[in-house]
């Protein structure tokens, strides 16, 4: 009786996380690929290597991969310094770290032109530039691998490390063969998630960039010039490129983490 009600439970559960999932994940996901075949293979192909939409995803993919990079080595400095050092602001800083998780992203984007624009009161205009755009996506996807890097050193076991100092390693050794094997798993999540959330950046780009085509306009503001121009289906074409870029990203982080876990 237990373990039939047990399994109805569980029945019950599943069927409602996956219903609720294909309503607000799944239908819509595929209503877009949908409407990107609308016109046939050929008409897609055209949609997305137009000039103005191939520049857009050219940058979009290149800036949000280096813009990831960039936070998987600085995400994780950051982690390491608010676990492991302790210094006066630490509460505060560890707070700032999820401001552009409540922040708006348009507002991220008008207090970067505030900061960084032709009037910057630190005399560093990086408006309507690339560079602009590759700042604008590192201060929303910095976040993610601090919170998902953070959490594995908090409950990494310190004895280790006093182990293998009293044994002679040099801190690096320590850090090289105990400690970033144990982070590798969350700073590849980390990273993942940013470069996923960076391609499909919208508010905090679409002011510091300027939304110069060829230049600085990135695929999300493609799309919305595309729907406005009601070219619905040319929008939905870059839209489902983007959508398999994201999920080639996840599934090769999947991969990576069971490589991983089996040589563990």
């Amino acid at each position: 009786m237990r373990r039939s009600r047990v399994a109805g439970g569980t029945a019950a559960g599943l069927g409602i996380a996956v219903l609720y999932l294909s309503l607000i994940v799944l239908i819509p996901l595929a209503a877009v690929v949908w409407r990107s075949a609308d016109e046939g293979p050929g008409y897609f192909w055209r949609s997305v290597t137009t000039p103005d939409a191939w520049a857009a995803l050219t940058l979009t993919i290149g800036a949000s991969a280096l813009v990831a990079l960039v936070n998987l080595v600085m995400g994780t400095v950051i982690a390491w310094v608010l676990v492991r050092d302790r210094f006066p602001g630490r509460a505060v800083l560890d707070t700032i770290i999820d401001l552009p998780f409540a922040l708006p992203t348009i507002v991220a984007g008008l207090v970067l032109l505030a900061l960084y624009g032709p009037q910057s009161p630190l005399g560093i205009n990086l408006a309507y530039s690339r560079a602009g755009v590759v700042l604008a996506l590192m201060f929303v996807t910095l976040p993610f691998v601090v919170r998902t890097v953070q959490p594995v050193l908090l409950e990494l076991d310190t004895e280790m490390e006093q182990a293998a100092a009293s044994l002679g390693a040099k801190p690096f050794q320590t850090f090289r063969r105990i400690i970033l094997p144990n982070l590798i798993p969350a700073m590849l999540s980390g990273t993942a998630l940013a470069f996923t959330r960076a391609i499909a950046e919208f508010g905090s780009t679409v002011l510091i960039s300027g939304n110069l085509p060829f230049k600085t306009q990135v695929a999300a503001v493609n799309i919305f010039s595309q729907i406005e121009g009601d070219n619905t289906t040319g929008a939905a074409a870059i839209s489902t490129v983007l959508l398999v870029v994201a999920l080639v990203a996840l599934i090769a982080l999947d991969v990576l983490q069971r490589w991983g876990s089996r040589r563990g």
